[in-house]
């Protein structure tokens, strides 16, 4: 018996296995309809989001919910026996909420809980009685809100002492439940809230402590910007930029804009213009006019159009993504290096280099 054969026939943990045979590092991607949420997830227009945790985080009313949702849609109609798991501390995501998404709700487990310790026991219980061969998608909204059972009781017994436990008793929760999320094929989404650090030139920051960045494979900090009427100055919706703090896919800090209507929901195609300005598949010849390109030909239209209609234009969108590069380009500036570019090599002196990390 060779040694590699002896450590296998010795080992006690049923996922010990060759590398080059695990089934560990192999992920299935599940697509949104809106190109550049699949972008924001895994820098690919046709990539999307996968097992693992990922947390939208920003102020209150930034959407964070909704995109949950959107992901959580696509995961039940990607999975037709698939549960969503919903872990509620807010209440404020209706049954309508859920149908809006495509979303039936006789396919969502609600679960409504108070504490931190309510979230910890009743999470770490049911991913342990998970398998493989079980599609779910959990969502927790939100962390942000949830006190920790200490400061409940120090309140209940009238004390107004600071409570420590809460950032021990968060890193605790997804200490315990990361592993099973990768080891059984489960996206969790997390809604948190940030907070503005008290510096010069304050940046967001995510609350809750070091454990659910560290655990997180996605980090999104939500901004937005007001979609004002030009004629009327009513808000028409809402612009929202997703700055993603961390990825193991895309490009930390990159910035991805998200239309959201008040009267049409989320813009598919919304992100898609900027990128195609950039990269030359849209020019314009005079202020608030532009020109697009025949995906076919690769020439210049010949018809000035306005931002507005170019940007909802599906049959273009879908025509430019099939028959050019501009998918390509997408993933050329979004996706994360290879990661053999960040590990030590030696310089042209022999010297060992760290590779930039």
């Amino acid at each position: 018996m060779s040694l590699m054969k002896k450590l296998q026939a010795n080992t006690t943990l049923k996922h010990t296995n060759l590398l080059s045979d695990s089934k560990v590092f192999e992920k299935e991607f599940i697509q949104t309809h809106v190109p550049m949420i699949n972008v924001a997830l895994s820098g690919r227009i046709n990539g999307g989001f996968s097992r693992g945790l990922t947390v939208l985080a920003g102020p209150s009313k930034h959407f964070k919910t909704s995109f949950a949702l959107l992901m959580a849609g696509a995961f039940l109609r990607e999975k037709p026996d698939g549960i969503l798991m919903f872990f509620d501390s807010e209440f404020g995501a209706p049954k309508e909420y859920f149908e809006a998404f495509g979303i039936d709700p006789a396919r969502v487990l609600h679960i409504p809980i108070t504490t931190i310790e309510d979230l910890k026991f009743e999470l770490a219980k049911q991913v342990e009685n998970l398998t493989l061969k079980d599609d779910v998608f959990v969502l927790v909204d939100s962390v942000g809100n949830l006190a920790s059972k200490k400061e409940v009781d120090d309140a209940l017994a009238g004390s107004d002492k600071a409570d420590m436990t809460r950032a021990k008793q968060l890193k605790s929760v997804f200490r315990m439940v990361t592993p099973h999320l990768t080891l059984k094929n489960i996206p969790m989404m997390v809604v948190n809230h940030t907070y503005s650090e008290m510096s010069l030139h304050p940046r967001q920051i995510v609350s809750g402590g070091t454990g659910i960045y560290y655990s997180a494979d996605t980090i999104w900090i939500v901004g937005r910007n007001q979609d004002k009427n030009t004629t009327s100055g009513e808000i028409d919706g809402y612009d929202f930029i997703i700055n993603v703090e961390k990825s193991r896919f895309v490009n930390e800090k990159s910035k991805i804009p998200i239309s959201v209507k008040k009267n049409g929901g989320i813009q598919t195609f919304s992100g898609l213009f900027e990128m195609a300005v950039e990269f030359g598949y849209i020019t314009s010849p005079k202020k608030g006019w532009y020109l697009t390109v025949d995906p076919l030909t690769g020439e210049p239209t010949e018809t000035n159009r306005r931002k507005a209609d170019i940007a909802t234009d599906g049959p273009f969108w879908r025509s430019l993504i099939k028959h050019t590069n501009f998918a390509a380009d997408i993933q050329s500036k979004f996706e994360l290096s290879n990661v053999m570019q960040s590990l030590p090599g030696e310089d042209e002196d022999g010297e060992v280099t760290d590779g930039g990390a």
